[in-house]
C-alpha cells in the first residue's frame, strides 16, 4: 500500500500517523472490496459462460422450430434442453459458492491464524446471499467462533503500538519497585566490571 502511504504524506498527514491509518485500512479494505483481478476473472467467466447458454438456447430454439424436424431428433433437443436447465443452475450454484467463498475469504483476512481451518468451520448452507448481494449470517457465525475458539483468531488491536517502547524489558528498570532503578544499574555494573558514569 505504497501509493496510500505516498498520498497521505502529500496531504500533509504526519509519518508518525500514516502507519496507523494504513493498518486500519487493511483491516478494514477486505470487507468492501475484492481485488481487481478476482473481480475481472469472475467478471469474464460470468460474461462467457452467460453468452454460452444463450448460445446454446438459441440454437436449440432454432432446431426445434425446423418443420422437417423427426420425432429422434425432437426427443434429443429436449434432452439438450434439459442439459442446459441443468448446466444453468449448475453455474448458478458454483457462482453462489465462489460469492460466498470470497466473503468469507475478505472477512478472514488478516484476521485469523489460518484461514483454511476457519473456513472448514462456517456453515455455507446457512449462508444466505441477500439482494443487495451481501452475505447474511456470516457475522453471527464468525462472533461465534470467536467466542467458542478465539484462539483460531488473531487479537484484535495493534498490539501496544504507540506504547513508547516500554512493553519491553529493560535492565535496571526496577519493575515498578520505587528507588530500585539505580540500585540494580550498580549492581549489574558491578557484576560485569564496567564502572557506571554519572
Amino acid at each position: 500500500m505504497e501509493w496510500l502511504k505516498t498520498l497521505l504524506k502529500a496531504a500533509g498527514v504526519e509519518d508518525s500517523k500514516v502507519d496507523g491509518l494504513i493498518g486500519d485500512v487493511n483491516k478494514e479494505l477486505p470487507k468492501h472490496f475484492v481485488p481487481k483481478s478476482q473481480y475481472n476473472d469472475l467478471s469474464d467467466t460470468k460474461k462467457k459462460l452467460e453468452k454460452d447458454i444463450s448460445d446454446r438456447d438459441a440454437q436449440l430454439e432454432t432446431l426445434s422450430k425446423d418443420a422437417n424436424a423427426t420425432e429422434g431428433l425432437k426427443a434429443e433437443i429436449t434432452r439438450l434442453q434439459g442439459e442446459n436447465t441443468k448446466a444453468k443452475t449448475d453455474y448458478e450454484n458454483s457462482l453462489k459458492d465462489m460469492t460466498l467463498t470470497n466473503a468469507i475469504n475478505a472477512a478472514l483476512s488478516g484476521k485469523v491464524h489460518n484461514e483454511a481451518v476457519v473456513q472448514g468451520l462456517i456453515k455455507k448452507d446457512k449462508l444466505v446471499i441477500g439482494d443487495d448481494g451481501k452475505v447474511v449470517g456470516l457475522d453471527e457465525q464468525l462472533t461465534a467462533l470467536k467466542t467458542s475458539d478465539a484462539y483460531l483468531f488473531k487479537p484484535e488491536g495493534n498490539g501496544g503500538a504507540g506504547g513508547g517502547g516500554n512493553g519491553g524489558f529493560r535492565v535496571g528498570g526496577g519493575g515498578g519497585q520505587a528507588g530500585t532503578g539505580s540500585a540494580t544499574n550498580d549492581q549489574l555494573a558491578s557484576i560485569f566490571g564496567v564502572a557506571e558514569t554519572k
